[in-house]
């Protein structure tokens, strides 16, 4: 694409992050949504949906590991990762609120707090573990951790946006639907995750997978929603998308990863129409090619002036 000309806010260079990021912000939103999903069925499902319950606690801790380790590895020096929690030189919690990384540091740590305690109270419900305290199988515990939980999985889940929108990177800082947008996301990938796993698990019933299928259908439009908004509130820097990143946007995440799984969960694709696993799976492909689209879309802009080029 050749020079457009934007505001004169993008100066900043690209932070260079590597596919460790993208897989974080991928695996983050999975683990941020499956948590908020299953403290839902929780508060207000049936007992029948318990199953499933268990499974997003399940996913939100495996995901919470991984994407510890994640950020760990994307440090220029990953044995030195508790200075972003801990002061070096005094030993005192280092946690500044007016910075964004300080406060997503604080959050994953304190999601995956409750996301361990969710764990093992799962664990201990369907006697996979016997060992921890007897008060993790106790309602009012749960109900606390679902509760608490739930909101910090609903942070996770939308931080990411929200720290690239705080940036003066082209993209990133031109529309406040960022956040929302990696917030939705999120759930219909924690949705799909959810009925993928949970078909392998005898335990969780048809009816608890329909309310999964209800659900991501629903995250799905607002997500077809939210990136139509994205881009109109881009102004100028929409441009970048003109280019193979936009193709990628187009046909692989609002083709293949939205309205597919549309189509064939409504019955229009007869071919898949039985095949639900397909259209989860569609929605974690669009899910993360929504991340690589987004993030690299903007790392590959280079400031000449005021003008953007992107290659």
């Amino acid at each position: 694409m050749g020079g457009s000309r934007v505001p004169d806010t993008f100066f900043t260079t690209p932070p260079e992050w590597t596919w460790w990021i993208i897989f974080y912000f991928f695996i983050g939103g999975i683990a941020g949504g499956s948590f908020f999903i299953a403290s839902l069925l929780y508060l207000f499902g049936r007992p029948s949906d318990r199953p499933v319950v268990r499974l997003g606690y399940y996913v939100a801790f495996v995901g919470v590991v991984i994407s510890g380790i994640l950020l760990i590895l994307d440090l220029h020096r990953p044995l030195r990762f508790w200075h972003m929690l801990i002061e070096s030189n005094t030993g005192n919690l280092m946690f500044k609120s007016w910075t964004p990384m300080s406060i997503g540091s604080w959050g994953l740590l304190l999601f995956g707090l409750f996301a361990a305690l969710a764990a093992l109270s799962a664990a201990r419900e369907e006697e996979r573990v016997r060992w921890g305290p007897g008060f993790v199988v106790g309602r009012g515990f749960r109900t606390v951790v679902a509760i608490i939980g739930g909101i910090l999985g609903f942070f996770l889940a939308g931080y990411t946006g929200v720290l690239l929108s705080v940036s003066n990177r082209p993209v990133w800082a031109d529309s406040p639907m960022l956040g929302a947008l990696f917030l939705i996301s999120a759930a219909s990938t924690a949705a799909a995750t959810l009925i993928l796993l949970g078909r392998r698990r005898d335990a969780v019933d048809a009816a608890s997978l329909g309310k999964l299928a209800e659900f991501d259908k629903w995250a799905l439009i607002l997500e077809l929603v939210a990136i139509v908004v994205f881009l109109v509130t881009l102004g100028a820097a929409v441009q970048v998308f003109l280019s193979v990143w936009g193709v990628l946007l187009v046909l692989g995440v609002i083709g293949a990863g939205i309205l597919l799984p549309l189509a064939i969960g409504m019955g229009w694709v007869k071919r898949w129409s039985t095949k639900p696993a397909t259209a989860a799976v569609l929605v974690l492909v669009g899910g993360f090619l929504l991340r690589v689209v987004t993030l690299l879309s903007s790392e590959q802009v280079h400031i000449a002036g005021h003008r953007v080029i992107s290659p």
